[in-house]
C-alpha cells in the first residue's frame, strides 16, 4: 500500500491528525486515518525490588490509572530517547537515575498512529522534587512490590497496555 495523497486535518501541540489517499496492492484507493504524535519514552523506576508508578486522570477515559512514568516532549518536539527518558522520570517523580538501559521498543495503536516508544530501565534511583507540567498537577507517585504490581494488573487497577507491555520487557530482560 502506497500514500497518493495527505491532508492534516487538525493539529495541538501534541498531535496531528491527517487523512492520507492510499492505493492498495490489488490496485484500488482508500483512505487512511492517522494520528501522529512524537516518539515517547517510558521509564520502569525500579528500586531493588519496587516499582515506582504514577497515578494520573485520564481524560479520554475518564478514570485515574497507574501506570509507568511515559510521556513526549512539548510542542511535538523529537528528543533523544536517554535525555527524554530522564526528564520523563524527573518531571513525573522527581527521581534521578544514576543508570538508563534500553529495554526495547513499542509501537502504541499501528492501525492508528505513527508513534512509537522507547522503554528503560532506570535504576541507582536518587529522589528529588517532581518538575510537573500543568496537565499533571493532580498525579501522585508511589512504589510498589512486584506481587502488588501484578495483582494490580490482574484487577484492573494497572490498564495502560505500554505499562503492561513495558513490564514483560523488564522480564524478558532479566532472563
Amino acid at each position: 500500500m502506497h500514500r497518493t495523497s495527505t491532508r492534516e486535518v487538525y493539529a495541538n501541540p501534541w498531535m496531528t491528525v491527517r487523512e492520507d489517499g492510499v492505493r492498495r496492492p490489488d490496485g484500488s484507493d482508500g483512505i487512511y486515518g492517522v494520528v501522529d504524535k512524537p516518539d515517547y519514552a517510558l521509564v520502569i523506576p525500579l528500586d531493588g525490588d519496587r516499582l515506582h508508578l504514577v497515578e494520573q486522570f485520564r481524560y479520554p477515559l475518564g478514570l485515574r490509572r497507574w501506570e509507568f512514568p511515559q510521556g513526549t516532549a512539548p510542542d511535538r518536539a523529537e528528543v533523544d530517547g536517554p535525555e527524554l527518558a530522564a526528564r520523563e522520570l524527573r518531571e513525573e517523580t522527581g527521581l534521578r537515575a544514576e543508570r538508563l538501559t534500553v529495554l526495547g521498543s513499542l509501537a502504541v495503536a499501528p492501525g492508528l498512529s505513527s508513534q512509537r516508544g522507547r522503554v528503560f530501565l532506570a535504576t541507582g534511583l536518587t529522589p528529588g522534587e517532581h518538575e510537573r507540567e500543568a496537565e499533571e498537577q493532580d498525579m501522585r507517585a508511589g512504589r510498589f512490590g512486584r506481587a502488588e504490581f501484578e495483582r494490580m494488573i490482574r484487577g484492573g487497577e494497572i490498564t495502560d497496555a505500554q505499562t503492561i507491555a513495558a513490564y514483560q520487557l523488564l522480564r524478558l530482560h532479566e532472563g
